[in-house]
């Protein structure tokens, strides 16, 4: 035992250590290590802890041959809303354990809600609240229109009682809200400490393993962003969603940033309105309404989002600086792509941004990864710079190299098919994509190009 009765806990790990230390000595991060009180080990009754190992031999039994396993044909439930089934890979697998995070207000505890009305007509719904009286989830399944009979409210924050109440009652179906709340008694923390989510995340996955119940579990975040607790917890996890968005603003996008069952590409876009989330079936309408006519600085890229395309408004503004050093500010795009693309702008092109402030933005809170969305990138930094609108029936696409050359990009088909489906007219393209492309089959001009000059020369002959 620790001569001084207290450990340190990595935030980012969990692991723990008997004197403090700027940097992690188990994962190298810097300044994570929190002082807590030591307390030995103590085993509860759902074995949460234990201070001895176990020897006994696992039994025959439970050792199984992959062949022999077999998969139910309902290995995954529908929720009732496509765009979460979309971001969770086909709907949610049985067994599994998903952890949704967000800002607070962002809409996690209403999403999740949602879903109880829709899931609720074939399958029963534990609904297991730490914030809320059963009371005030009443009064909030009221405003959003919830009153499925097959849904029962558990209003608790022990969770070795959840969990045998789940393993007793064994509903289809749990939601834990949130994890942050829940509490062990052989943990001597406070509710929302390192050791308290780690082991209720623990207990909450043993539980959904064993009993084959698919669990979502409500996490909060801190101030930088990222979710409260040992990182850990998103390890054991099976999936991990993130609610992204403006919550003073109506739209709000779910990203998956981990999922055993599916990709991590795919998104789901919803509207908060009065009754709840609204599911945004077209996003690229929805980003593009309210773009204005004639302004410069705006060009239309089309990203790929998981399999899905979306058309996205990238706008720049260039102006004087004030300054001795200029600014470079950038809300949705990587900021080290948008210094690159100066840098070729200047080299390449022959445009001059040395004095200049450079603003860039992405309108509706998307957040682009797509590299595709370079070349509209450049052709906005030089609509803004020489205040030459971009015809609003013109889409681009393609990856800028430091050459200057316009490099092919995946999912050109997809691509163009949607900016078709849009109403664009003319579509600039990377020309290595049009290898195995036939522009003829297309009602839209595709145009391609090899170098970002040659969008250039495009865009300023109109």
């Amino acid at each position: 035992m620790p001569k001084n009765k207290s450990i340190y806990v990595c935030s980012a790990c969990g692991a723990e250590s008997s004197k403090w230390n700027g940097k992690c000595p188990f994962c190298g991060e810097w300044n994570t290590l929190e002082e807590q009180e030591y307390v030995p080990p103590v085993k509860s009754r759902s074995g949460t802890l234990s201070s001895q190992r176990s020897t006994a031999a696992a039994p025959d039994s439970s050792i199984l041959k992959l062949s022999d396993i077999g998969i139910d044909s309902d290995v995954r439930y529908s929720t009732g809303l496509k765009e979460l089934d979309r971001v969770l890979g086909g709907g949610l697998v049985k067994g599994s354990i998903v952890l949704i995070g967000g800002e607070p207000g962002i809409g996690k505890s209403t999403l999740l809600l949602q879903i109880c009305q829709f899931m609720g007509e074939s399958y029963s719904i534990m609904y297991v609240s730490g914030e809320e009286s059963a009371r005030q989830l009443k009064i909030r399944a009221d405003r959003l229109g919830v009153d499925s009979e097959n849904l029962y409210i558990l209003s608790m924050n022990d969770a070795e009682t959840i969990a045998n109440t789940i393993s007793a009652k064994r509903p289809d179906i749990v939601i834990i809200d949130s994890i942050q709340t829940m509490t062990l008694n052989g943990v001597n923390s406070s509710a929302g400490s390192i050791s308290q989510v780690r082991e209720c995340t623990n207990l909450f996955m043993r539980t959904a393993k064993s009993e084959e119940i698919p669990i979502f579990i409500v996490g909060h975040v801190n101030k930088d962003g990222a979710i409260a607790g040992p990182k850990v917890m998103e390890h054991i996890v099976d999936a991990v969603l993130y609610f992204e968005g403006d919550r003073h603003l109506s739209y709000r996008i779910l990203r998956a940033v981990k999922n055993r069952y599916g990709s991590t590409n795919e998104i789901g876009m919803f509207d908060m309105q009065d009754k709840g989330l609204i599911e945004v079936e077209n996003p690229s309408l929805m980003l593009l309404s309210g773009r204005p006519k004639g302004v410069s600085g705006s060009c239309i890229a089309c990203v790929m989002e998981g399999s899905r395309p979306i058309m996205a408004d990238v706008q720049s503004l260039v102006t004087k600086s004030g300054y001795a050093v200029p600014r470079r500010t950038s809300t949705g795009f990587d900021f080290s792509r948008i210094a690159m693309i100066l840098a070729v702008l200047e080299k390449r092109a022959g445009l001059f941004y040395g004095t200049l402030d450079v603003y860039m933005n992405v309108v509706g809170g998307l957040r682009i990864d797509d590299p595709a969305a370079d070349l509209a990138a450049a052709l906005s930094l030089y609509s803004g710079l020489m205040d030459i609108p971009i015809d609003g029936k013109i889409t681009a696409f393609g990856e800028i190299g430091l050459a200057g050359e316009v490099r092919s990009v995946t999912n050109v088909t997809q691509r163009i098919r949607e900016a078709q489906r849009i109403g664009f007219e003319k579509c600039i393209v990377p020309k290595l994509s049009m290898r195995n492309i036939n522009a003829a089959d297309y009602s839209i001009e595709v145009v391609p190009i090899a170098s970002v000059k040659q969008g250039i020369e495009i865009i300023r002959n109109g």
